[in-house]
This record gives C-alpha cells, sequence and structure tokens, in this order.
C-alpha cells in the first residue's frame, strides 16, 4: 500500500517555490491514489546559507519525516515522498539501509549530488547528501547505502572532485543518452529499488526547478523509466526540487509531473487491496 509523506520544512532551500510545489505535487498524488497525505515541518523563508547551518535548522523537519517514512516501511507499506529538496533525503537514504537492505539506489537528477565537506565549493547541502548516504561524510543521520548500489541516471552537471569520488566509489552512471528502461532493468537486475526524481532532470522547461541543465530528459522518458521496475520490487520514491511559481504556469507542471510518475503509481496503487 502507498503512503504519502510530504515535507513543507525548509531543507537549505535558496528559492521560494519548491515548498509550494512539494504540497501541490502532494495534493495532486493524493488525488490521484485516494491515499491521505501526511505533512510534516512548517515553512520558513529560503535564504542561502551554507550546509552546516541549514542542517542544523532543518533538524525538526528531517526528524519527522525520518519518523514518517520509517513509520510506513516498518508497516511494510511503500513510502512515496514528496519534498521541496533534494536535501530531504539526508534523512531518508539511511532508512533504505536499515530497512531495505541491498536495495539499489536509482538517483534520477541532472546532478550527482555526491559532494562532501572537503570538496564542495558551493556549500549546498543538497548538493552532498547522496554522498552522506553512502557515509563519505557524517551528516548526523546516518549513511550505510553502498555505493556500488546506486545508480545515478541523467546527470550532465558533474563536478571534477565528484567524478572522482563517483569512480573511486563503484557508483554506476546511466548518462541522458544512456537512460533508457531496458539499460536499466539490466543494471538493477532482480533486486529492489529505491527511486529519488530530482525534478531537474527533465529539459528546462516542463517542470520549472532552481537549478536547470540543459539536455535533460521529457516527462514521458521518466515515467518509462520508473516502469522498468515492477511495481512488487519498489521499495520507495522520492520526487523533488518542483518551483512552483503560484500562477496557473504550476497547473501545467503538475500535470507533466503526474504524466511522468504515472506509470509508477499505476502500478503501486494496483497491488492493493480492493474495499
Amino acid at each position: 500500500m502507498v503512503e504519502l509523506v510530504v515535507s513543507q520544512g525548509r531543507v537549505a532551500d535558496r528559492t521560494a517555490g519548491a515548498i509550494r510545489g512539494a504540497l501541490l505535487t502532494g495534493q495532486a498524488l493524493a488525488e490521484r491514489t485516494g491515499r491521505p497525505v501526511r505533512t510534516v515541518g512548517r515553512p520558513s523563508d529560503p535564504r542561502t546559507d551554507g550546509w552546516q547551518e541549514a542542517l542544523a535548522e532543518a533538524a525538526p523537519t528531517l526528524d519527522a519525516v525520518g519518523e514518517a517514512v520509517g513509520a510506513v516501511l516498518d508497516a511494510g507499506r511503500v513510502p512515496v515522498m514528496v519534498a521541496s529538496t533534494c536535501a530531504t533525503s539526508v534523512a531518508t537514504l539511511p532508512l533504505v539501509a536499515r530497512h531495505r537492505p541491498g536495495a539499489v539506489v536509482v538517483w534520477i537528477d541532472a546532478h550527482a549530488d555526491f559532494n562532501t565537506p572537503d570538496t564542495t565549493w558551493s556549500g549546498y547541502l543538497g548538493g552532498m547528501v547522496l554522498a552522506a548516504g553512502c557515509g563519505l561524510w557524517d551528516s548526523g543521520y546516518g549513511g550505510g547505502v553502498d555505493p556500488r548500489d546506486v545508480v545515478l541516471v541523467g546527470a550532465r552537471d558533474v563536478d571534477d572532485a565528484e567524478q572522482e569520488l563517483l569512480r573511486e566509489h563503484g557508483v554506476r552512471v546511466l548518462a541522458p543518452a544512456e537512460a533508457t528502461p531496458e539499460r536499466l532493468a539490466d543494471v538493477v537486475g532482480d533486486r529492489e529499488v529505491w527511486f529519488h526524481v530530482d525534478w531537474d532532470v527533465l529539459e528546462p522547461g516542463a517542470v520549472p526547478a532552481a537549478y536547470r541543465v540543459p539536455g535533460g530528459l521529457t516527462p514521458e522518458q521518466v515515467g518509462r523509466l520508473l516502469a522498468a521496475v515492477p511495481a512488487e520490487r519498489v521499495a520507495g520514491v522520492e520526487l523533488a526540487e518542483f518551483e512552483a511559481s503560484g500562477t496557473p504556469a504550476d497547473e501545467d507542471a503538475v500535470a507533466a509531473i503526474l504524466r511522468a510518475v504515472e506509470p509508477l503509481v499505476a502500478g503501486l496503487t494496483a497491488q492493493e487491496p480492493r474495499g
């Protein structure tokens, strides 16, 4: 059974629209699935701060997200977590390692998010989150994900230092041209999968994102990637980085998100018992 968790607290947000984008996405998914939304965290204003300050400020939200997602996993259900920023995954990736050991983390993102405090030039927490989940640095929330169990899909804006870390730790990388459902299915094999989708993986325009990188995927391509893994082997889903504008254009963006996730949502809800 699918359970929806929506984070509404600031987790290193440097822009104003992503918290609202998470809420709009969660509401649309609730309408699509018929499942209630558990909302955690309280919105606050964006600002440009370093990772240490951002991490400390986000502690109540991260703790609440971890508790909510952990409870879903404890119940044997599939969490669908929607957040403003991918930095929120600092609280969820360690849960994958504990609750679903051996699951493959499929990180669908224009960026690698594999910097550490020693390599980051921006100081942005979101750019370090996957490395934290893999234990390359201590976020205070744990690690445990084996980098060799990570597949980075669609990345095209990767720092030189990240490239070296990715090679050193055995992370598999599928560039946009290689990001086909057949290739992903081959890499994943018959293992469980934890999907993370950062909407900047898309070609700019379909879903507004704060960090736009040309050369991305379409919503339909992302949908085919999500459908490449049978629903019974999906351990969890994370969606992040939709920058809502507060204008009617948000409706088009939400529609694009629903098109992308529909194959996966359809598979997950088809497994649920009928009342």
